[in-house]
């Protein structure tokens, strides 16, 4: 099976884009993983795909795909990337999309300068939006987890993908690929949990780190600088605007308080396009060959 593909990035945040209107999408699981591997495959933090939707309000569905090859919801870079591709690609003409993912209806906007705009929705706190096991919801919430023997404070939310949150004195030093994983993986989040560590500069500037579940460190998050922005304005630390710095990049948030969606902006790179020859059994013994075009 030959795929077409196209690599693009965000920040840093790198994908897969598979255009699943003109070509059938049908990979397994094991599939995507050896796509995203970055030594046997093509290497991407997610995979992205784009469908027909069924839905008369909405312009394109949109499937995201980790890296272990588990599907989830929401991945705010990744939809300013499709947002990008399917201009790219013809499919079509308009500024602004509706897009249909597992988590709602998204709404990205491409500028006048190129950088690409994604009304994500408003967070959610309750622990039953996020999922997350507890016995009603804390102040801000903010609860206490054990990880590793301490209590770490993190603030618990949705994005359309949940998300624990920690303020940390400075993400140089921070505990993200030791204590990342043991939060990813805690029993209080029974769909796992993506781990941001967010080191407040300024009013209107943080730094955050996060460790993506199925997908491990990445070098930005759309998603996760969304819920850092909006724990620290529930914290009292930050302003409506925010620069969020990542190690791939600088995005910008802003957030009215609740009730309010959270904007995200950015810009979007379309890296190369190409097609790799694919079959089951080829992405197990890693024996797939990438033509690119």
């Amino acid at each position: 099976m030959r795929l077409r593909f196209t690599k693009m990035h965000g920040q840093g945040n790198d994908f897969v884009m598979i255009d699943g209107i003109r070509q059938p999408f049908t990979l397994t699981k094991n599939q995507i993983s050896f796509l995203a591997d970055r030594h046997f495959g093509i290497g991407c933090d997610q995979l992205l795909v784009v469908e027909k939707t069924t839905r008369a309000d909405v312009d394109f569905r949109y499937r995201i795909f980790n890296a272990d090859g588990g599907e989830v919801e929401q991945c705010g870079n990744g939809a300013r990337c499709f947002a990008r591709f399917v201009r790219e690609e013809g499919l079509t003409d308009k500024a602004e999309i509706r897009v249909e993912t597992l988590s709602g209806i998204i709404v990205p906007r491409i500028e006048a300068n190129g950088d690409v705009t994604v009304n994500m929705g408003a967070p959610r706190f309750m622990p039953e939006d996020i999922p997350m096991k507890v016995d009603g919801k804390a102040a801000n919430a903010v609860y206490g987890i054990e990880v590793a023997g301490k209590v770490r404070a993190v603030s618990a939310l949705s994005m359309g993908n949940p998300h624990a949150v920690q303020v940390v004195e400075n993400i140089d030093s921070a505990p993200v690929t030791t204590e990342g994983p043991l939060i990813e993986n805690s029993p209080l989040f029974p769909n796992r949990v993506n781990a941001g560590y967010m080191q407040i500069v300024a009013r209107d500037h943080i730094r955050l780190r996060v460790w993506e579940r199925g997908a491990g460190e990445t070098l930005a998050c759309g998603s996760g600088a969304c819920a850092a922005v909006v724990a620290g304005i529930r914290l009292g630390k930050l302003g409506p605007a925010v620069r969020v710095s990542t190690r791939g990049g600088d995005l910008t948030i802003s957030w009215q308080g609740d009730g309010a969606p959270v904007m995200l902006s950015g810009a979007a790179t379309t890296v190369y396009r190409g097609e790799i020859n694919l079959d089951e059994e080829k992405s197990i013994n890693q024996g797939a060959c990438i033509a690119y075009v």
